[in-house]
């Protein structure tokens, strides 16, 4: 089998990242790749983002320039690979916007999403790379409101209401993400993630990493359908809160009207909340 570049693998961010390394290693597992191919990255990156690459010893990482990063231009690096899998500008492929991403990736890798285990679906690449030292001295609720989009941000109104009834009915400490220091490695934020009893989360980043630690997840989703990201995470309880005239799969906000219309979403019954009680409540319940 012979060397393979794939170049932008995969993507800018973090829970793309998870993802796209876990389509990789799962491809090479079944043989549809041979080992440590060659991903072609953009520059200038989060040190987070640096991090994970670094961690997937099953691939070499070089330098995409940004002006070779559209598909409509040659990438003269890779004419000296047998084997070159171009996914520069994925986001924008319609395909990419209307199925799982694991089957994406896994497709664009050329393997068959089909014939690849459920376990192998899920995020068994990273646990082992990962030295996760120290913890807290009691299991707590890790709430995440925060994500990459403004069109995917939990609001203040929501985050104010979880945070009140988690620590009014589990008796567990609540942190927030909102509120804690910055994790500065993907250590420290694996860590944070591995030592929480449950996480809550409208960032699908931390969703992923849930996952790979197996730690359970109540995770809402505005502009994608559940099934897109967390299909095949057992212990994850999705909530699907869909904006009204956006169209599905929305990438990347086009103007004030769709981050009000995604925020509007979380309110399906005006200021009543009576909805994510019981969304807390039978997450929280299965946990007890």
């Amino acid at each position: 089998m012979g060397r393979t570049a794939i170049l932008n693998g995969f993507g800018r961010t973090l829970g793309d990242s998870i993802i796209g390394l876990q389509a990789l290693f799962a491809a090479q597992h079944a043989g549809v790749l041979g080992p440590r191919p060659t991903l072609f990255r953009l520059p200038g990156l989060s040190p987070l983002i640096v991090q994970i690459y670094a961690s997937a010893d099953f691939a070499a990482v070089e330098t995409l320039p940004w002006d070779d990063a559209t598909p409509d231009r040659p990438f003269a690096p890779a004419a000296g690979f047998e084997h070159v899998i171009d996914i520069r500008d994925f986001a924008f492929d319609p395909v990419f916007r209307g199925i799982a991403m694991i089957d994406y990736f896994l497709a664009r890798l050329g393997a068959n999403p089909a014939a690849v285990p459920p376990a192998m679906r899920r995020n068994t690449w990273l646990r082992p790379r990962i030295t996760i030292t120290g913890s807290r001295a009691r299991p707590y609720i890790l709430v995440c409101p925060h994500t990459a989009s403004d069109l995917r941000n939990m609001p203040d109104a929501v985050h104010a209401h979880i945070l009140a009834w988690l620590e009014r009915e589990t008796g567990c400490p609540v942190l927030s993400q909102a509120t804690l220091p910055r994790a500065d490695t993907l250590a420290e934020l694996c860590a944070l993630v591995a030592g929480a009893r449950l996480v809550v989360s409208a960032d699908t980043a931390m969703v992923h990493l849930a996952d790979a630690f197996d730690v359970p997840t109540l995770a809402f989703f505005t502009t994608h359908r559940p099934e897109w990201r967390v299909r095949d995470y057992p212990a994850c309880r999705p909530v699907y809160l869909a904006p009204r005239g956006l169209p599905e799969a929305l990438e990347f906000s086009r103007g004030p009207a769709d981050t009000a219309a995604c925020a509007a979403a979380w309110f399906p019954h005006g200021d009543n909340l009576d909805w994510l009680d019981v969304a807390l409540a039978a997450t929280w319940n299965t946990l007890r």
